[in-house]
């Protein structure tokens, strides 16, 4: 897919410009169809114990109450496959007749009961009748086949079972979870995850049975997207029929982290049509993950119509692997340097020393020092509201160019041009220019940007189609081999912090999943009429979702990550409260990937690329482990916190907290 004349075949998504959504075949589950013309369906899963009929059936009409359409209940053995019924049955007798899904794993038994009571049933292929040990295998063309033809004798039952009752089935490939024969054949790769849900397509095509979704869900992001875009390309190649897509980002975490990944991934996605159900994976009850799907999916409903984006006609940009843009170096933008965070304080008015804490730069007056956090902003946008002070070496500050004309200092101030300033300008710094364009005026900036050296461009688009008209504007500089570094720079007029949030997590987390852009920028022009004080708590909040997006995406680690499954029937201990009890003791771990995970289904294979993990292993007991390795088996709860950071600090990645 590298060469130019392979990716003009292109055929992941309608269209990279003109939105629409992709056509699929309706899937019918219960009352709610999947797929066809039907509007996106949002879902959640349950966290409460299967065997807890009430509590099972309190927590679903919760979730039911909250915009929940599907629920998603684990199943992992035979008893709770039966106690699926009398879950049902309480919930049908209260009036609620949301379809459930019974969530499978290791045990087709369990799934063959299932598929007699609920609407739909989830197989993870990587588990299911498939072997999973983490042993490296080779396999012979002949072996292989005898493992498919194995695995082929334990799935058809339920394939047959599904067709007689006229249950759905999702297969749900996880990227953590690969089995040990698609390991050894495609490694641990988007190819690996898209063939082991092939596998067990083409058996359920063969038996006649369409009444399929398919996911492809992974804790990183670029996989994630990358994943899904192959499935779509390798079913239109393979002739299969458009199955609906379940679109989620596994192991998300909490809070403002959790929103902006699942963000990334689930929004990058919807951005290019795909998609017909969502599910936001958070470590936080279930009931908080139906309104953040919604609000993603609600952007959609009328985006069909936006202003015309010219048609990309030659796409130089693999979607299915990443590959950064060829940049040169300006300063510390491009080249080598990890993408930049500009932060708008363009709409406070003589800012003072105190209040720069909002950026992540905090002044110490007893001192007369300055100190940065992790999330200290690189660049300052001041607009025509100069900062009166001198700054730290941290941070620089960004003017328009008619205020860094008067400025008496040129050299530690950076000007920010029109294009028409730019064109007829001959006054400029000796090394650092911005020109702010919108995508309307990327051809003409072409032609003033051939030869220079000491530019960064700050793009933006006010097309609602704001991805994608972005990623046009990219399309033009690589085909004119325009190699200065682009800040994307993203504008949200009249929206609340939540929807910034999410949409800025999608419109810049998809260009830099697409290795395109050397930092982000979110305007804040549109706050001048509020209180000092709100402003202030708004700059803050686009600081943080700057960094947020830029870790989501994998370009640059500011912060801890911390890779926790949502919680579910099977967990073996208090996810939050875990969770919030690691973070505080590591959450100074700069760059440091922890995977939380409630049970061995999830653990080790969906910590995916986790650093180190915790995973429960049985009541009161958890088990450690570095990478995919377990350091340490059956460690008491009260003690595994201390034992996981013994673990980081003999890998030397521990460093001591400041006081």
């Amino acid at each position: 897919m590298e060469t130019k004349a392979l990716l003009e075949k292109i055929k992941y998504c309608n269209s990279l410009t003109d939105y629409s959504r992709r056509k699929t075949i309706p899937v019918k589950v219960g009352d709610v169809t999947i797929g066809g013309d039907n509007p996106i369906v949002v879902q959640s899963m349950t966290t409460v114990d299967t065997m807890d009929t009430m509590g099972s059936v309190e927590q679903c009409i919760r979730m039911i109450e909250s915009g929940c359409q599907l629920i998603r209940i684990t199943a992992p053995s035979m008893k709770e496959a039966e106690n699926l019924q009398l879950i049902k049955d309480e919930l049908r007798k209260r009036g609620y007749n949301t379809p459930l899904v019974a969530d499978i794993h290791f045990t087709p038994n369990a799934a063959e009961i299932a598929a007699t009571i609920v609407e739909k049933v989830r197989i993870n292929p990587g588990n299911y009748a498939d072997k999973k040990k983490f042993e490296v295998i080779e396999y012979t063309d002949e072996s292989y086949q005898e493992e498919l033809d194995r695995i082929k004798e334990r799935f058809l039952p339920l394939v047959k079972i599904c067709k007689q009752h006229g249950t759905a089935m999702r297969i749900g490939t996880n990227h953590g979870s690969l089995s040990d024969r698609i390991m050894s054949r495609y490694g641990d790769t988007p190819l690996g995850m898209v063939e082991s849900a092939l596998e067990f397509l083409r058996i359920c095509e063969d038996e006649g049975y369409h009444d399929i979704v398919i996911s492809m869900k992974s804790s990183n992001t670029q996989v994630m997207v990358q994943a899904y875009r192959l499935l779509v390309q390798k079913l239109e190649e393979g002739g299969f029929k458009p199955y609906p897509l379940h679109l989620g980002v596994t192991e998300a975490g909490d809070g403002e982290d959790g929103r902006i990944k699942s963000a990334v991934g689930i929004g990058t996605l919807l951005e290019d049509g795909l998609g017909d159900t969502v599910r936001v994976s958070l470590t936080e009850d279930p009931e908080f993950e139906a309104p953040v799907a919604q609000a993603l999916v609600d952007r959609y409903l009328n985006r069909a119509g936006h202003a015309n984006i010219p048609e990309i006609k030659h796409f130089p940009i693999s979607p299915f692997e990443y590959n950064k843009r060829e940049t040169i170096e300006v300063f510390n933008f491009g080249g080598g340097n990890v993408p930049r965070v500009i932060t708008d304080i363009s709409s406070i008015e003589a800012i003072q020393p105190k209040e720069m804490k909002q950026v992540g730069h905090f002044y110490l007056p007893e001192l007369d020092k300055w100190k940065m956090n992790d999330q200290g902003a690189d660049y300052v946008f001041s607009g025509s509201n100069p900062i009166p002070f001198m700054l730290p070496n941290g941070m620089k500050e960004i003017q328009y160019f008619s205020i860094w004309e008067k400025s008496e200092d040129k050299e530690n101030k950076f000007p920010a041009f029109t294009l028409d300033e730019f064109k007829a300008s001959k006054n400029f710094h000796f090394g650092l220019n911005f020109l702010m364009i919108s995508d309307l005026e990327v051809e003409d900036a072409v032609k003033v940007l051939e030869g220079r050296k000491d530019v960064v461009v700050i793009l933006s688009s006010e097309n609602t189609h704001n991805y994608a008209a972005l990623r046009r504007a990219f399309v033009v500089f690589l085909e004119n081999n325009i190699q200065v570094p682009i800040v994307p720079k993203v504008i949200y007029k009249e929206k609340s912090q939540d929807q910034i949030m999410l949409y800025a997590a999608t419109d810049v987390g998809g260009l830099l999943i697409d290795g395109l852009g050397e930092g982000v920028m979110i305007d804040a022009s549109n706050y001048n009429d509020l209180k000092r004080e709100t402003i202030l708590d708004q700059i803050k909040l686009h600081n943080s979702i700057s960094f947020g997006v830029l870790q989501a995406a994998r370009t640059r680690m500011s912060k801890t990550e911390y890779i926790s499954c949502p919680s579910c029937g099977r967990t073996l201990f208090d996810l939050q409260e875990t969770t919030a009890m690691i973070r505080k003791r590591t959450d100074h771990l700069k760059g440091v990937k922890i995977g939380i995970m409630g049970c061995i289904v999830n653990g080790p294979g969906e910590m995916a690329d986790a650093d180190f993990g915790y995973v429960g292993s049985g009541k009161g007991k958890i088990t450690l482990y570095k990478g995919k390795e377990v350091v340490k088996r059956s460690v008491p709860s009260e003690k595994a916190v201390d034992e996981l950071i013994e673990i980081i600090r003999k890998d030397g990645m521990w460093i001591e907290p400041e006081v």
